[in-house]
């Protein structure tokens, strides 16, 4: 594993949102990343950060980030920013004007965003799960930088638990019902009277996303470091998605139809020795368990669980056979945490321990990791 010989300095988009602050947060301590620069909204642009954030997340605003100005969000910014790497966690139609933007002026982007997640240049990944579809970074042909997407919140539960069992079993086909925290509405989000005392059954554009985002994830790499590819994994999702009064975790009931009858201590034994690529395991944020299996009747919920592995572990509960598509389980995942900021933080030191440099650091012309298959792809 490779890893920076000084903290590289990094820049967050859309820095006053919820996700914004949740990067901001975790940026304070961390060994590898070093917070230098903010932006937002022009019409919080020029404030310094402590002034212009409504601060949400646990604790106080991070003494690293007080007196940061916000940079106002523009078509000149990409060039004004020094950071090498930034961390976007702006709105998708932003995200998708601006992106590019930064990426063509050579910066490493790591997106939260929905944006350009199916785009055939922008590896999706959830790294215990798909690290070797790093190498689609080298498909990025608008400039010298690339960008690396975040799957959807509920997404990375879903692929942390299905991929052990595709890759020991199959999977053919899952139906899930989310119940997610209102957290993942951003703010000010979901009003009040709409939220107390009720379940809302729509959030839109998510169940698309849980219907589309898995194959990608799941999906085998192919081609040749020039031209890497994926071929996308057959598996079929329907998903129901609902928002519900909990603050922080999303939680996902789900059926499974997997590739070949398997008992229920091949299942739990696939959880449980699921680790992902070898590297990550020194990995600043990622944890011990990407996936825990526990064994109360009543697990897992929200209050109890979330932040299992410091927020990025998916906890599973109530593994029982299911009479349409043959086992059903409870998963539970931390969705600012494993699902936003957190996740982007590891696919970034994913990205690092893999060879990606600064420009004029020493490393690859254009600062990507080499293609590197891996031995067993999940089919």
């Amino acid at each position: 594993m490779q890893t920076p010989d000084t903290r590289i300095p990094v820049a967050v988009l859309g820095a006053t949102g919820m996700v914004g602050q949740r990067f901001v947060s975790l940026l304070e301590a961390h060994p590898w990343f070093r917070l230098a620069e903010v932006a937002a909204s022009p019409r919080s642009a020029g404030r310094r950060y402590a002034d212009a954030v409504v601060w949400s997340s646990p604790g106080a605003v991070p003494a690293s980030a007080v007196d940061l100005v916000l940079a106002a969000l523009d078509d000149e910014l990409p060039r004004r920013l020094d950071s090498p790497l930034v961390f976007s966690a702006l709105d998708t139609d932003l995200a998708r004007e601006f992106e590019p933007l930064f990426a063509r002026a050579g910066k490493l982007v790591v997106t939260n965003a929905s944006a350009l997640r199916m785009d055939p240049r922008v590896p999706l990944i959830v790294p215990e799960v798909n690290a070797a579809h790093l190498a689609l970074m080298e498909r990025w042909d608008d400039g010298p930088g690339a960008i690396i997407a975040n799957p959807n919140c509920s997404t990375i539960g879903l692929a942390l638990v299905l991929a052990p069992l595709a890759r020991e079993f199959g999977v053919e086909a899952a139906h899930v019902v989310t119940l997610q925290a209102l957290s993942g509405a951003g703010r000010p989000g979901v009003a009040s009277l709409d939220a107390l005392d009720n379940v809302v059954p729509y959030i839109p554009g998510e169940e698309d996303k849980l219907a589309t985002e898995p194959g990608k994830i799941l999906g085998r790499l192919a081609g040749d470091a020039g031209a890497p590819s994926i071929e996308l994994h057959p598996l079929v999702v329907s998903a129901q998605c609902n928002r519900v009064a909990v603050r922080d975790g999303h939680t996902l009931c789900v059926s499974v139809r997997l590739g070949r009858q398997v008992s229920r201590e091949a299942i739990l034994a696939a959880w449980g020795g699921f680790r992902g690529d070898e590297l990550l395991r020194g990995l600043p944020s990622a944890p011990e368990l990407p996936v825990l299996y526990d064994d109360a009747p009543n697990a897992p919920q929200p209050l109890l669980h979330r932040d299992v592995g410091r927020g990025m572990t998916a906890v599973v509960g109530r593994l029982q056979p299911c009479a349409v598509l043959g086992w059903r389980f409870v998963a539970l995942s931390h969705n600012t945490l494993r699902g936003a900021a957190g996740g982007a933080l590891l696919c970034a030191e994913l990205a690092v321990a893999r060879g990606w440099r600064p420009r004029g650091s020493g490393a690859q012309a254009l600062g990507r990791p080499a293609l590197r298959v891996p031995d067993r792809v999940p089919r």
